[in-house]
């Protein structure tokens, strides 16, 4: 995929948040810490530094969900980790993405108030949840 079609299917994924440009893709995708996993459909990227997996993005065309692609994502990336422990971040108001990392062994670790901003709606705090080592494949 493309730079300008990873935007544009984040822009379709998160349309009551700001979008990634091109220019972002295109920035991440050149650093050798940040690896892309896609499928049909749906994409991941992941920042590995330090003995650390951070999720970056994970976006599904809304077209696609309810498919499983953002479950095999996750066991793709899950099933081939570089460190030692894997975090991401995630709108506490995002239910299905809440289910989907806990069924893969994540659990809240932290809270950021406020950090996502909404159009016309009150800002919503963000969760940071890791994946327990014991549960993480090494």
């Amino acid at each position: 995929m493309t730079p300008q079609a990873l935007a544009d299917l984040h822009r379709r994924a998160f349309m009551s948040e700001r979008a990634w440009s091109a220019q972002e893709f295109s920035d991440l995708l050149s650093n050798k810490y940040v690896s892309f996993i896609d499928e049909p459909g749906g994409f991941a990227l992941i920042r590995s530094v330090a003995g650390e997996d951070e999720l970056l993005t994970l976006a599904v065309d809304p077209a696609c969900r309810r498919q499983g692609i953002a479950d095999r994502l996750m066991s793709h990336w899950l099933a081939k980790p570089t460190g030692n422990i894997a975090f991401l971040e995630v709108a506490a108001d995002n239910t299905p993405a809440r289910r989907l990392y806990e069924k893969h062994g994540f659990a809240e670790t932290g809270r950021r108030k406020a950090y996502y901003a909404r159009d016309g709606r009150p800002a919503v705090d963000a969760l940071l949840m890791s994946n327990a080592p014991k549960t993480f494949r090494i």
